[in-house]
């Protein structure tokens, strides 16, 4: 049986392995160790990791900008997968927000990850046609 908790910077390493170990994820500099400490920082309570046994079997990374919520790296291990550990991760985060009284939040999914796009579509996830994100890199590493 698995456990959902906070998410800590405690569990940095772990997480990156997850993350390194999904296609269809990218890892950016803003992934570092000190990247994610200041974004658990700022965003309290709102980060969720799935454990069992001691083992990190999932995470989602979630903030806000005080209107709308952002959910990023959602991510369950292939063999955990479909036993409900991505949807009450996500619960988790969106139960947090509402708190906050933030009722409305966003994922980002990249366009050639269709198995993501899939799940967020299955569980009632519009996709948005109306918008497009413009995004502008201020780095010379070009990887933020």
């Amino acid at each position: 049986m698995h456990s959902i908790r906070p998410m800590t910077i405690a569990d940095y390493d772990a997480v990156i392995e997850l993350m390194r170990q999904t296609s269809g994820l990218s890892l950016r500099d803003a992934d570092s160790r000190a990247a994610t400490a200041s974004y658990l920082e700022r965003n309290p309570g709102l980060s969720f990791v799935a454990q069992a046994d001691g083992r990190l079997l999932g995470c989602v990374m979630c903030g806000h900008d005080g209107r709308r919520g952002y959910l990023q790296h959602l991510v369950v291990l292939p063999a955990h997968r479909r036993q409900g550990i991505a949807g009450a991760l996500v619960e988790n985060c969106l139960d947090a927000l509402e708190k906050l009284g933030i009722y409305k939040c966003h994922i980002d999914v990249i366009k050639t990850n269709a198995s993501a796009a899939a799940y967020w579509l299955r569980r009632g996830w519009q996709l948005r046609t109306d918008i497009d994100r413009y995004s502008l890199i201020r780095s010379s590493e070009g990887n933020a």
